[in-house]
């Protein structure tokens, strides 16, 4: 068996296999669980995903090489978000001016406090890079992170817990201030959650999904622009 699976690990094959089998099977269970808002299916995904290489003693690093191909489609995919923006951009324009005073201060407070509490318990540098971007969709964060000099292993691991964490408290905290519009739920789901809190918010509705498309892209766009100059000014790049 284990001839077999290192003969796999030589090809894409397996990973990719892995991945997709993890994630259907993961939605399966979110359905059967009558979709909660706290446990979305990527986080399912994620748990079998990592038992299955525990199991099979597979290398994190065999399977990242696998899954490469899989990080391609990320780029197009979050490109492809600006369709459902593009339709919804009537409702875009008419909050134009409180979008560019928030979406600045948003990204800077969802770096800020990461990186705040990892320093202030003694985290070196190359951590703190990692952590960073946290809040930004995959393919921004992973070139930023790069370009900060932090790990992307760790990156990802931060952008799960990211997005599962942004997803289920801007849930629960919206039914708790009894707020039912699409528009802010949607933009606080982008901003603070990426990609998976995407997915949240179409579910809520179309106009939820183009908020929170615009958020998380947005967000993406200013991080990549602000974070290494404050960064740099900050000493870390020094």
């Amino acid at each position: 068996m284990s001839t077999l699976i290192e003969a796999w690990l030589q090809t894409p094959l397996l990973a990719i296999g892995l991945s997709i089998g993890a994630y259907l099977t993961g939605f399966a269970l979110f359905r059967r669980l009558g979709s909660p808002g706290w446990c979305p299916p990527i986080l399912i995904a994620s748990l079998l995903l990592a038992a299955t290489l525990r199991l099979l003693d597979i290398p994190y690093g065999d399977y990242r090489r696998g899954a490469a191909w899989l990080m391609l489609l990320l780029g197009p995919a979050t490109v492809a978000l600006a369709v459902p923006l593009y339709q919804q951009m009537h409702h875009v324009r008419a909050l134009w001016r409180p979008l560019a005073v928030c979406l600045p201060v948003a990204t800077l407070l969802a770096a800020f406090y990461a990186v705040a509490i990892a320093w202030a318990l003694g985290a070196p540098p190359s951590l703190l890079a990692s952590l960073a971007p946290k809040s930004v969709t995959a393919p921004i964060a992973m070139g930023i992170t790069e370009t900060l000099g932090g790990s992307v292993s760790i990156l990802m691991g931060g952008l799960l817990i990211t997005g599962v964490a942004a997803t289920a408290f801007v849930t629960l905290l919206g039914r708790w201030l009894k707020i039912d519009d699409e528009r802010l739920l949607g933009l606080a789901l982008g901003v603070n959650g990426h990609a998976i809190g995407t997915v949240r918010a179409f579910e809520i509705g179309p106009t939820a999904g183009a908020f929170a498309s615009l958020g998380m892209t947005l967000t993406g766009v200013l991080t990549a622009l602000l974070l290494p100059l404050v960064w740099r000014l900050a000493g870390f790049g020094a």
